[in-house]
């Protein structure tokens, strides 16, 4: 499988996520909610990771899953821990240490990080700010498919 990562890249500097990504800051991604939710249990050593900055149409770099993370029913001190354990490679703003101050965690550090020739994404309405798919083509302007959600049920 290969997964789609939106990347928050508005707002101000510390909050550039792509940015810190490739300039080699930010060397680990976390997605987090109150239960599971994608890519909770879902993402694996040697997977490759796109990435994109939210609001725009373009996938521009790549790289290669390193280490996976999870955990589920977290207290508070729990959280803060992992969060604060993992800081070097996450690069967390204070704000966004707070948006991800929940319960279930998914943290996925990634190596071989590199810029590509930018690659046309087809959104779609339904899609989730991160997609697991079968090859980065499906999602592409003029090889699109439907997307299905059968690889994002647990």
């Amino acid at each position: 499988m290969v997964h789609l990562v939106y990347c928050d890249n508005a707002g101000k500097k510390g909050e550039k996520v792509l940015d810190k990504i490739l300039d080699g800051k930010k060397t680990m991604v976390v997605r987090g909610a109150a239960g599971r939710k994608i890519p909770h249990s879902r993402v694996f050593v040697g997977e490759r990771l796109y990435f994109m900055e939210k609001g725009t149409s373009l996938i521009t770099a790549t790289a290669i899953v390193k280490n996976v993370q999870n955990y589920v029913k977290l207290g508070d001190s729990e959280i803060s821990k992992i969060l604060e354990d993992n800081q070097e490679k996450l690069s967390l703003s204070d704000k966004q240490k707070v948006r991800w101050h929940k319960k279930c965690l998914c943290l996925v550090e990634f190596e071989n990080i590199e810029k590509i020739n930018p690659l046309n994404f087809e959104h779609q309405g339904n899609m989730d700010d991160w997609i697991i798919i079968e090859k980065i083509e499906n999602v592409l302007v003029g090889t699109s498919i439907p997307y299905n959600y059968d690889k994002s049920k647990f």
